[in-house]
This record gives structure tokens, C-alpha cells and sequence, in this order.
């Protein structure tokens, strides 16, 4: 919202002294964001008259149309003669009202004026548009054109308003009130203490059955409707100065009479209004949901198929608007040809949610939408429609209709009840019974009670709904600077927990191995489950979806960390970054078999356990995933070798610095599920409990799945549960025992059936070895014809050491015939020869 401080000065009685940059400084210590000030005109010095258009010459030979002009400037130029002046714009003729810039000035920009010499002639000065000031885009895109009552040789800098300052705040969605200057003038008369003179407060007639007819069918969206009518609007009448210099001022730009006083009482007010050409309206105007299917044709030239959701204002023929949002072409008021000379004044209230879901559905965000969304005060749409009527008549020559319609579903006025001590607990600072109150009254409450106040919340703050909003409008009126800086004081022998404590290490130990931290949004849409060939039924297809999503495209949280890292893939590969390896460890979300509704903790005590606990059963159930992909080089060429690709052995390796990490023995073995290829998949899994427990998969992924997301070629990931990893796991890691005694080696070379796993040999020979084995990896896989069909051989090699004493070659040799004789009697395996 940008606020003139010259237009604020309306409402409240600012001391004459006080600059931009005071009255931000006030703003912002009772919570309002003014970003900057900005200094309009500060580097714009005269002399800048109104002058009289007396001749034009145009210049012929040039590639462009030039005119010579005498302008009549008075006796601004020293001399009371005519002004020579060249000139290229069109839109003006002789006898037109101009704003000169006359040689000595300086233009924003630090442009200095001087008489030159060009095309021919000399130009002394200029003719200037609304750019050239610094005034922004009025719609002519040429020289500005004054009415003719203004006297030659007036000062335009003062006649334009020129110079002002104009504060740019940013209103966030719990201040709707502060879109309006009625809003921002209610704070800055808090702040300096000074009365509101509030422009809403207009006499404004009652309803009777005379207005024009209104019908609304849906009472829930539109709890307020008011429409008036003015007549005999004048073709010719155009927004005077200081109405246009003000819409430019707060950022928008003049279009015609009717529409400039629209958003003008908009800006005023932040009520947002429309005007129908009364001659293109058939019929009753209604307000209900649309038809699904339904068409209409926005101002702004598209066509929009609408949805059943969307609140629509209709008349015989159908939708003729997308209420609290944009109005419809058919019935636009006709700044082109000057025809329209009857309007019909519609001031609603419509229901927040609505019009932010359907502005959101159309990707269509407009001024009113953006107020309607915040909340709009429900009781200023009959003073807001009287403003405009009477701007109508005083501005067009209208006259404004006896007729008043007033449609209103009948509604209590909200109230809390607040312990008048309570800002005290909440802030930590003894405020008192009276300052609460005062605090209160300033923003607009009706205080009743002594201990207990019943406190009646003002129509323009729909945002106060409970004690708590009410102590942070005393806390933040009193002042945020002013409460006391307190560090609390955290129990003794407390820390991280095990579970942080392990998400750290993990984090550490994946970027050690070279992967980069990724994260990402936790928002997916629910097409990228077939995209990664996920079946029908698969757990992971159960989403819970958010009320309101960021993005209509992913309105539910992730179920897995997969479609976020695959997506930072895919863009960092497009843009030429070719050898990845990424991670990410983070939540996932699944929803609970029985929905629950949170309940609200306190914030003037601890929650109980119970409290916290019924909480947390309301919250969908949240583990934490740890997940990486890879993509092109793992380990580059250069002199000293070829290099090779990532492959699926190193997604699993990934998978096996977690379960180091955790302290914990992982079970890999082959497995086959969604987006990974069924013969390059391994299934994770660890033991707890006793029991064997699936955590995850790693691998490369299916040729399907990176089409479908448009990876690099042979991509790979992996993907576990941090959480059970961490039960499976047996605290904090401990350093190994080094033995001084020496290691012996074996290599054993068994032959198995080519279907059984590799890490059901391996957990043979591990238990077979018994305590002496210190370590075991198998470096060799072979198949042939020597072996025969349907067999292969592993080779491991075994290394055993003794704590106390070094082992006897018979010693070691005995342990790895155990661990071999295991092996034949579990997996059939036998010593290759």
C-alpha cells in the first residue's frame, strides 16, 4: 500500500515538522512494515508553469513528425513574451493548456533544462509529459493536457502536487485494514495520539424498495450487498487533478471518471466497489456460484471457463462478473466513446476464502481481490457506496437516484472475553487494567467489565478472534522496544537427542562422501506417484492435502523425498551441470487412519504432557527419510585414469555410510519396487527387535521412470527410513579395538546356485567364522561354462585376528572351515577347485 503523506494528512493532524521518515518510524513501532520512503520531487527545481499553446509550425525533412511551437508562459520567462519551443508529441493543438519546463530547471533524474539549438531552431524549454515529471503512466503516453481553466504562468509544481512524500508498506494478510488510507490513518493517529477524522463516517440514507433490484442466492458468500444508482452523468466530464495525482500516487493508474472515483473511494475506504453502465445491465443483478462450464469474459479480455466454487454477480443474460475479483466486459463502463451516463454502484461484502480461492483458480490477482481476501470492513459498504455517489454527482454533474438497496444477512458482532491481566502474562510486563482498556478502545473495541472484560471487536479487524490477538494489539501499541530482553533458562543436563544427534551425523557423513545438500519444498503433486511407477495401492499413494496449497499443481505433502531431489536433478543437469550427487534428509508425511482435530495450547504456561501428546496424535504421522541421487561421473578422468559412471553400487554404498553411522548392521539384498529397475534394485533392511524390518531401497532407476521426469540417462538414487535406522541402532557408535596383534588372511571361493544372494552367503560365513573373523568382503563374482548353467562363484576374503595373542595359520584356518561348512549347510555352497 502506498500512502501520500499529503493525502494521510486529510485524516490526521500531523505535527507540520514531522518528515516521511517520522511518521515511518511510527508506523513501524506499532507493527506496520513501512519498507522506504520514497522523496517525490526532491530533485525537481523550476521554473514549471502552465502555458497557452499560441502556434505550431510542423517541420518537414525529418524522419520523425516535429513541431515548432510559441507557447504563451506569462511572465515566468522574465519577458511576457511567447516561448519557442520544438517539440515531437501530437496529442496536443493550438490553444491547449501545457505544463512548460523553461530553461534553469531540473527535471527528475538531474536532467537540466537549457536552450539548444535543434532540428533548425532553437528550443527554449519544453512541453512536458507525465513521464518527464516523474508522475508515471497516465494513460495519454503523450504531452499533458490541462483543462482550460487553469491561468497561464501558474506554478505547475504546486498544481500537480509534484512534490510529496509517499510511504510503501507492506501490509501482511492479518492487517487487511492498512490497504486503505482509512486504515493507515487510524494507526498514525494512535501512534501521535491525535483524533481520526474517519472518512467513512458519511450520512448515508436507509434502504427502500425503490433502488435497483438485487438478488442474493447465496447469503454465506455475500453477506452484504449495496447498490445505488446516478444519472445524467456528464460524456464529458474527466478526472480532475488532484483525483488523478493521487491514484498515481498510491501506485495506480487514471483510466476514466467513473472507474478513477471507484478505486479512489477503494484506496480511501478499502472498500472495493464497481460500476455497471446502467444501459448494459438486463435485469436484476444477482449473486451466486457459477455454473460449472459456465463462460465469461473478464476486463482485462479473456475468456474464463468458471468453476461451481466461484461467486459470480449475474443479470438476466448470466455472470457479468467474478465477484470481489474482476467485473465482466459486457457491462464495462464506456471510457472510449463517452456514452455512458448512467452507473449502477455496487459496494459488497463477499466471504474471504472465496474470493482468494477463485483469484487463485483464475491466476487472476486484482486490487479488490486482494483486499476482499485480507477482510474487508462488512459495515462500510453503505458509506463506501455513498462516497462514490456523491463524487459522481459533484465530479460528472450525475444525479444520484432516490433508490437504496441493501441486502444483509443478518450477523452478531463479535466479542471476546479476555482476564484484564493477560497482555501482563503474555508480555511479561504489568500493564494494567486501565492501559489494556485505553489500548483496546484505541483500536476500535467496545470494553465492558472490570476483572473480566468482555471486549466487542471492531468490523474492521476480522482478525481479532481470541484473547491472544487481543494482547498483541496492547503489546504492540505499547511498543515491542519497550518490553524487557529475558533469556530463558534451559533445564540442566539437557542436549541433543539421539535422533538430532544422529540426523547430524549423517548429514556430516553424506557430504564427507561428496554428495551436496539439496533441499526442498515438502509440496508434491500427486501425477508424480505414476511417473515413478508406483502401484495402485502402494502406501505411498495416501497424501495429506493442504487447505491452502502454494500451488494448485502440488496441493499435498510429500510421501517421499524422491520427486523433490529427482526434480533439483533434472534442473541442474539442464543448465549444464552434468556429475551429480545430491541429498536431502527430511520429513515425510502420512496421513493417520482417524482424523483428529489439534487442540489449542496455551502460551501463558507450559502444555502438559497430555496436552503435547494429543496434539502430536493429531499431526499426520512424520518420519524422517534420508534419500540421494546420483547422475553422470562418480569419480572423474583425467591422467590419472579413465574415471567412471555412478552407478547402482554407489546409491547402495550411500546407504551403507548411514548404517555406519547409526552403528547398525545393513541387510542388502535384491529387491524390486517402483521407480528402480527390477535386476539393478536392492532392498534395505535392518533388524529390530529381533525382527527384520524394510527401511528402504537404493539402486538405479527404472528407463521408464527417467523418461517419464526427463532425467540423465542410468540415474540413480536411494532412499531409507532415518527413523527405524536409528532403532535398529545401538546408540552412539564406539570406536573400534585395535588389536597389536597381526591380521591373517583367507580367500575362500565358493560356487552357489546363481539365485541365491550374495548376502545370504556372506551372513553364513560370518556366523560360521564366530569371534575371530574381524572382517569380510567379497571382491570377486564370476559365471561360465566351467562353473555349468545356472551357477556362479563369490570370492571373500576373510580377515581374522585374535585380541590377545597372534593367530596360528591353523587357528585361521579352522575358523574359515567353519564358516565354509556353514555356508554348504545353509545356501548349498561349495569350495570351488
Amino acid at each position: 500500500m502506498r500512502v501520500p503523506l499529503s493525502w494521510l494528512r486529510e485524516y490526521v493532524d500531523l505535527p507540520a515538522t514531522e518528515t516521511g521518515r517520522d511518521v515511518q518510524a511510527k508506523l513501524v513501532s506499532a507493527g506496520l512494515e513501512v519498507e522506504r520512503v520514497e522523496q517525490l520531487g526532491a530533485d525537481l527545481k523550476g521554473p514549471l508553469v502552465v502555458g497557452k499553446v499560441l502556434t505550431i509550425e510542423e517541420l518537414e525533412g525529418f524522419k520523425k513528425p516535429i513541431r515548432f511551437c510559441t507557447v504563451d508562459v506569462g511572465t515566468a520567462n522574465g519577458t511576457g513574451e511567447p516561448q519557442e519551443i520544438v517539440c515531437g508529441a501530437r496529442n496536443f493543438a493550438v490553444g491547449d493548456k501545457v505544463v512548460v519546463v523553461l530553461p534553469g530547471a531540473v527535471l527528475p533524474g538531474n536532467f537540466a533544462i537549457a536552450a539548444r539549438k535543434t532540428y533548425g531552431k532553437t528550443s527554449h524549454g519544453m512541453i512536458c509529459s507525465g513521464d518527464e515529471l516523474g508522475m508515471g503512466d497516465d494513460g495519454s503516453g503523450g504531452i499533458i493536457v490541462l483543462p482550460p481553466e487553469h491561468e497561464v504562468g501558474t506554478d505547475a509544481v504546486e498544481l500537480l502536487e509534484l512534490v510529496d512524500e509517499v510511504l510503501d508498506i507492506a501490509v501482511t494478510p492479518d492487517r487487511g485494514y492498512a490497504l486503505s488510507m482509512r486504515g493507515v490513518a487510524r494507526e498514525a493517529a494512535t501512534a501521535y495520539g491525535l483524533p481520526l477524522r474517519d472518512p467513512a463516517l458519511l450520512d448515508v440514507p436507509g434502504p427502500n424498495a425503490f433502488g435497483y433490484p438485487v438478488q442474493v442466492s447465496d447469503p454465506q458468500g455475500c453477506d452484504r450487498f449495496t447498490a445505488r444508482t446516478v444519472t445524467g452523468l456528464s460524456p464529458e466530464a474527466h478526472s480532475p487533478i488532484w483525483l488523478r495525482r493521487r491514484l498515481q500516487k498510491a501506485g495506480m493508474r487514471p483510466i476514466s471518471l467513473a472507474v478513477d472515483i471507484t478505486n479512489y473511494v477503494m484506496l480511501e475506504l478499502g472498500q472495493p466497489l464497481h460500476a455497471y453502465d446502467r444501459s448494459r445491465v438486463q435485469g436484476t443483478i444477482g449473486v451466486r456460484r457459477a455454473e460449472p462450464g459456465e463462460k465469461l469474459t473478464t476486463l482485462d479480455g479473456a475468456k474464463r471457463t468458471l468453476d461451481a466454487e466461484d461467486l459470480v454477480i449475474t443479470d438476466d443474460r448470466g455472470p457479468i462478473g467474478l465477484a470481489g475479483v474482476m467485473g465482466g466486459a459486457h457491462t464495462e463502463i464506456d471510457d472510449t466513446e463517452g456514452t455512458t451516463t448512467e452507473v449502477v454502484v455496487e459496494a459488497a461484502h463477499f466471504d474471504p476464502i472465496s474470493i482468494a480461492r477463485t483469484a487463485r483458480r483464475h491466476k487472476l490477482a486484482s486490487e479488490a481481490s486482494k483486499r476482499f481476501e485480507r477482510g474487508v470492513d462488512p459495515q462500510a459498504t453503505s458509506a463506501a457506496a455513498q462516497r462514490t455517489v456523491d463524487l459522481l454527482v459533484l465530479l460528472a454533474g450525475g444525479t444520484a437516484d432516490g433508490g437504496v438497496t441493501e441486502v444483509i444477512a443478518p450477523s452478531a458482532p463479535h466479542t471476546i472475553s479476555i482476564p484484564a491481566n493477560h497482555p501482563d502474562k503474555v508480555a511479561g510486563v504489568d500493564y494494567g487494567r486501565e492501559t489494556v482498556v485505553r489500548r483496546l478502545q484505541q483500536v476500535g473495541c467496545d470494553v465492558y467489565g472490570q476483572d473480566e472484560l468482555i471486549v466487542t471487536v471492531p468490523s474492521w479487524r476480522p482478525d481479532l478472534t481470541d484473547p491472544n490477538d487481543l494482547a498483541e494489539e496492547v503489546i504492540r501499541l505499547e511498543g515491542y522496544e519497550n518490553l524487557p530482553s529475558t533469556l530463558p533458562k534451559p533445564p540442566a543436563g539437557l542436549g541433543l537427542t539421539d535422533r538430532q544427534r544422529l540426523h547430524r551425523r549423517v548429514g556430516r557423513a553424506l557430504a564427507g562422501a561428496g554428495y551436496v545438500e539439496a533441499p526442498n519444498y515438502p509440496f508434491i503433486g500427486e501425477d508424480v506417484f505414476d511417473q515413478l511407477g508406483l502401484a495402485a495401492d502402494d502406501p505411498k499413494r495416501r497424501v495429506v492435502k493442504l487447505v491452502n496449497p502454494l500451488s494448485d499443481e502440488e496441493p499435498a505433502l510429500r510421501t517421499t523425498l524422491l520427486p523433490g531431489l529427482l526434480q533439483a536433478l533434472r534442473r541442474n543437469d539442464g543448465r549444464g551441470s552434468h556429475d551429480l550427487a545430491l541429498f536431502e534428509t527430511g520429513l515425510v508425511f502420512h496421513p493417520r487412519d482417524e482424523l483428529r482435530v489439534a487442540v489449542r495450547l496455551p502460551v501463558d504456561r507450559r502444555p502438559t504432557d497430555e496436552e503435547i501428546a494429543s496434539l502430536t496424535d493429531a499431526l499426520p504421522v512424520q518420519p524422517r527419510h534420508a534419500a540421494v541421487v546420483l547422475a553422470g561421473a562418480r569419480e572423474q578422468a583425467g591422467w590419472w585414469g579413465k574415471g567412471r559412471p555412478a552407478d547402482w553400487a554407489d546409491a547402495v554404498e550411500s546407504a551403507r555410510v548411514l548404517a555406519r553411522e547409526a552403528g547398525t548392521e545393513l541387510l542388502v539384498r535384491q529387491g524390486q519396487y517402483g521407480p528402480w529397475h527390477p535386476g539393478r534394485c536392492a532392498e534395505l533392511a535392518v533388524v529390530v527387535d529381533g525382527a527384520e524390518r524394510v527401511i528402504g531401497y537404493a539402486g538405479e532407476l527404472h528407463p521408464r521412470v527417467v523418461k517419464a521426469l526427463g532425467l540423465p540417462a542410468r540415474a540413480c538414487a536411494m532412499e531409507l527410513n532415518l527413523d527405524v535406522l536409528e532403532q535398529a541402532s545401538a546408540g552412539l557408535p564406539k570406536g573400534p579395538h585395535l588389536s597389536t596383534f597381526p591380521v591373517a588372511t583367507q580367500d575362500v571361493a565358493l560356487v552357489v546356485s546363481a539365485d541365491v544372494p550374495a548376502a545370504d552367503v556372506e551372513a553364513a560365513l560370518r556366523e560360521g567364522a564366530g569371534e575371530l573373523l574381524e572382517s569380510i568382503r567379497l571382491f570377486d563374482v564370476y559365471e561360465g561354462e566351467q562353473l555349468g548353467e545356472g551357477r556362479k562363484s563369490l570370492a571373500y576374503a576373510l580377515r581374522f585376528r585374535a585380541d590377545d595373542r597372534t593367530l596360528t595359520v591353523d587357528e585361521a584356518s579352522a575358523a574359515r572351515d567353519a564358516a565354509v561348512a556353514l555356508a554348504g549347510e545353509r545356501v548349498g555352497a561349495a569350495l570351488r577347485s
